[in-house]
């Protein structure tokens, strides 16, 4: 191991007076040495700015701060301000920018009720956070279902009842069927909203994080699906920073539409390279057009052999059906990311494993699909082999090279995978 050095996570609001970095304890006591700062103007996420602090003091003057967030994000600044009809400055004021219209919108006119699910297994604490954080969410009306999969206590249940007891709002489900994806259809089927958001409980969403998935939703008539900005929740160790430079779940600061017509990405990798689109972290879908697909795939997803891939195979019928999918890097949460190696061994290899899965259901679900997969079979095993991929040109200098090895692993063991999972599901429903 290397002893990366931890990495402070800022937020800093361009619109409002820029206050210093005051200096803040890393894990073990030292000041940290730097930060990364996620940048808003008016509520709106223009970028991160990766920020050097003072060595001996892990200190940032405001100055300086507002010096290295323009040379960072000036033309992401002066194209803000220009959609608001505001000039654009010759440099970011340390007094801020000022007052514009909040970029977090609900939709016009009514705001439809929304369902916001969470699968869960034996984490009573953390299922407990992360509800206390979707019911602070900006957000008119909306329900929680808290999906306890296959639990070996009822712990959880316990702590909910003592918890949101009291709240109608928040609702306690089971389901014992094992699996993400049956943990997710136990909330589909349950759902009262118009909309139906999932999310995991290890996040931490941000206020406007339901709000701007909804209006995403109205992009265009044939949008089903939005999806949004996962940033970490800490960057401490060694293992958060490597998964965050290779596997992070970011896709950038502009919304961005696909479809498989006039929205379509150039490559030969289009659609099949499914996590551009977004994660299953951060979902919402028009709640009619996802039950009208039957759900996710149950044999997909953790808790299944198949260990992923039951978002990347719900883009991809999205899109088969003729429907589109929109990125909103305005709903952003934050992600804790494994802290040790030993687990982000498995995490990569289940990611692996999910792809190679997906990809197989697709080939099964429509083999007619094979000339059209075997055509662009060499450019994904250059995305996946070639150093200088997308995908792989992101890995810092010290990426551990057994990570890149598991995570191939597991793309080739996936079919297998996929296969027993399918299997079992078969043998489950018969019984």
């Amino acid at each position: 191991m290397t002893g990366l050095a931890p990495v402070r996570l800022l937020e800093v609001e361009v619109g409002a007076p820029l206050a210093a970095v005051a200096p803040a304890a890393a894990p073990g006591g030292a000041p940290y040495r730097q930060a990364r700062a996620l940048v808003r103007l008016h509520g709106r996420p223009l970028g991160l700015v990766d920020l050097a602090l003072d060595q001996a003091q892990g200190r940032l003057g405001p100055g300086a701060l507002a010096g290295r967030v323009w040379d960072a994000l000036a033309e992401a600044i002066r194209d803000h301000l220009a959609a608001d009809g505001q000039p654009a400055p010759a440099r970011l004021p340390v007094g801020g920018l000022g007052a514009g219209p909040c970029r977090a919108a609900l939709p016009l006119g009514p705001a439809p009720l929304a369902s916001v699910v969470v699968a869960t297994r034996d984490r009573p604490a953390g299922a407990v956070a992360c509800v206390e954080g979707l019911l602070r969410l900006d957000y008119p009306s909306f329900e929680v279902l808290l999906v306890d999969n296959a639990p070996s206590t009822a712990a959880t249940a316990e702590a909910v009842a003592r918890r949101f007891g009291h709240l109608p709002q928040v609702r306690y489900l089971r389901e014992d069927r094992p699996g993400l994806s049956s943990a997710r259809n136990r909330g589909l089927a349950e759902a009262a909203g118009e909309v139906v958001a999932f999310t995991d409980d290890d996040v931490l969403v941000d206020p406007a994080w339901l709000a701007n998935l909804v209006a995403a939703l109205g992009a265009a008539p044939h949008v089903a699906c939005a999806t949004g900005l996962i940033l970490p929740a800490e960057l401490d160790t060694e293992a958060a920073q490597w998964f965050e430079s290779y596997a992070g779940f970011a896709k950038g600061f502009q919304r961005q539409l696909f479809d498989l017509a006039e929205h379509r990405r150039p490559g030969p990798l289009y659609p099949y390279a499914m996590g551009q689109f977004g994660s299953g972290a951060s979902l919402a879908f028009k709640t009619a057009a996802l039950r009208d697909l039957g759900g996710f795939a149950a044999e997909l997803g953790a808790g299944t052999s198949a260990l992923g891939g039951e978002d990347l195979d719900i883009f991809l019928r999205l899109l088969d059906g003729g429907a589109a999918i929109v990125y909103e890097p305005g709903a952003i949460l934050r992600h804790r990311h494994l802290r040790d190696y030993a687990a982000l061994r498995r995490q990569l290899h289940g990611y692996g494993v999910g792809l190679g899965a997906a990809l197989t259901k697709c080939l099964l679900d429509r083999p007619g699909r094979a000339l059209d997969l075997a055509a662009r079979l060499p450019a994904g095993l250059a995305y996946l082999l070639s150093p200088a991929s997308p995908k792989n040109r992101r890995k810092r200098a010290d990426f551990p090279a057994e990570l890149t090895r598991l995570e191939l692993r597991g793309v080739l063991a996936g079919p297998a995978a996929y296969l027993r999972s399918r299997w079992s599901g078969s043998s489950h429903t018969r019984t």
